[in-house]
């Protein structure tokens, strides 16, 4: 293939794989929901570059195929004449359906076996796999009960072959189980805990969860265990303040602002509504409504050693240099994104529905005081970086009340089992960073103060699209940690305006009647 086929060839598979993953002997080395990629032409040659906040790539491509969903390169290091393979594939889990449940059902003989061998005190009930969309349980978590006597314990686990996204939610569903088992066993059986098993070396993000639910509402009980050694360990989930998270410093905006002075003008005299998000030292976002179009960056140049301001664009994860040869297409994509990224814009267009919390989040950004009226508007945080066992959490919205007191605040534009979860995640990153006094020492709330009490928590939806299972799932949330859902009005792009809230502690619950809409019981 030339060179121009296969740029075009790679550019039209990515075009079509927002969340694909990219794989070096089947080890996951980028997830493009997350890194940014080009493709480019130079002498004669197809370069593809890949990078995120853990590394960077780039290879020469010498040949393409396209297998189930699969891109399968031929590649080639630059200085180097030995090619190898890269697999950038659509889906993360790549096992046919055949292949998925032939797996969970040895992992569901297997932890059987485990149940009846570890735990014989108990009797063990037949596990299951089947769907229940009553109960949002699909077919990859068994699901079981221990017995012993008038009481027991609900059991759910997860194979090892699952994606690492579906290893987290187990809390999720193992909470909604519990509640299941202890609703059908009223009257029969005391239904005292949990017990949660993962696969080995995956819990870390379970565990931090888990630490943080009600103690008096149920036992809670987590296990790694490795099925071909059958070896099973149970983690503590005892300790609340061992939580494994890092803070990001927060960036001088005022600096970044004066660094990309140039860039700034040159984006906003296309587009003056744009909105800049100062992403590092040496970064700076440009969005429309939440919708990244374009990014002012330091460039390093090799031949002087120093850093130049350089300006890319494009909309997800493709990015490419704007230069004379492309100014006419950097111009498109802004005018394209401004005349379609707005209330009144035409619904079914893709960059009208791409993100859509992206754009709840601007909106709230520009007006928390929406959500509640005791949010302060004058210093607030959008998309804080905090690290944290498996995965690089960005909080949503950081602020504080008019009194110092630290708000978290968690958005989801659509319907979401995990909200509250995720919410109670990022609290405990917030609540541990700010027990040690490094949200000021590391740049955020100058000038400030915050007092001491607990972090509020705020978890916020369109009033017809908070999850059935939420009110559930905050029932067993520890009772120090304060929440409020707040319900907005599903037309929230023309304004954010809410319905209804919930606080924790308030006997009312939220539950969705038969027409899809919610109404309040006692």
């Amino acid at each position: 293939m030339t060179p121009e086929a296969l740029m075009r060839t790679v550019e039209d598979f990515l075009a079509g794989a927002r969340d694909a993953v990219v794989l070096d002997e089947g080890a996951v080395l980028f997830d493009l929901a997350q890194a940014k990629y080009s493709v480019s032409g130079e002498r004669n040659k197809c370069l593809i570059h890949l990078w995120s906040e853990e590394r960077n790539l780039v290879r020469r491509v010498l040949d393409v195929e396209v297998k189930r969903e699969v891109l399968q390169l031929a590649v080639q290091r630059l200085g180097q004449n030995h090619p190898s393979k890269l697999e950038i594939c659509r889906q993360r889990d790549r096992r046919t359906p055949t292949a998925k449940r032939a797996t969970r059902l040895a992992y569901q003989r297997s932890l059987q076996g485990t149940l009846e061998r570890r735990f014989s005190a108990y009797e063990a009930s037949r596990l299951t796999t089947s769907v229940d969309l009553e109960h949002s349980f699909g077919p990859i978590y068994a699901r079981g009960l221990l017995r012993r006597g008038q009481s027991g314990f609900a059991v759910l686990g997860v194979n090892a072959q699952e994606t690492q996204s579906s290893i987290d939610a187990a809390l999720t569903f193992g909470i909604l189980w519990l509640d299941a088992c202890r609703e059908a066993q009223a009257g029969k059986m005391a239904v005292e805990g949990l017990k949660l098993f993962l696969p080995a070396g995956t819990s870390a993000l379970s565990r931090e969860r888990m630490a943080h639910l009600h103690r008096e509402a149920a036992k809670w009980q987590l296990f790694e265990l490795e099925n071909r050694e059958d070896v099973l360990t149970e983690i503590d989930v005892s300790d609340r303040g061992n939580v494994r998270t890092r803070l990001v410093h927060w960036s001088d905006e005022a600096g970044a602002r004066e660094r990309f002075a140039m860039a700034i003008k040159q984006v906003r005299m296309l587009m003056p509504e744009a909105e800049m998000a100062v992403l590092s030292a040496g970064e700076i976002a440009f969005r429309c409504h939440g919708l990244e179009f374009a990014r002012a960056r330091l460039a390093h140049q090799l031949e002087s050693l120093r850093s130049t301001p350089e300006v890319v664009f494009g909309v997800g994860a493709a990015e490419r240099v704007l230069g004379e040869e492309n100014a006419d297409a950097f111009r498109q994509i802004v005018f394209s994104v401004g005349e379609v990224r707005h209330a009144e814009g035409p619904r079914d267009h893709p960059l009208w529905r791409l993100h859509p919390e992206r754009w709840l989040e601007s909106l709230v950004v520009s007006d928390v005081g929406a959500v509640d009226e005791r949010l302060n508007r004058d210093c607030l945080y959008s998309q804080v970086p905090a690290f944290s066992a498996s995965d690089r959490a960005m909080i949503d919205v950081l602020t504080t009340t008019r009194e110092g007191r630290l708000a978290v605040v968690e958005l989801k534009a659509d319907e979401d089992i995990h909200l509250p979860l995720q919410g109670l995640d990022y609290w405990a990153r917030v609540a541990w960073h700010h027990a040690r006094g490094e949200f000021q020492r590391f740049g955020y709330f100058s000038g400030r103060e915050l007092t001491m009490e607990r972090p509020l928590l705020f978890l916020v939806a369109p009033a017809l699209h908070v999850h059935p299972a939420t009110d559930v799932l905050l029932h067993y949330v520890a009772p120090e940690i304060e929440w409020t859902v707040v319900g907005i009005d599903e037309r929230w792009r023309d304004g954010v305006k809410a319905v209804f809230r919930k606080r924790s502690g308030q006997a009312s619950t939220l539950r969705t009647d038969t027409h899809g809409g919610l109404s309040r019981a006692g």
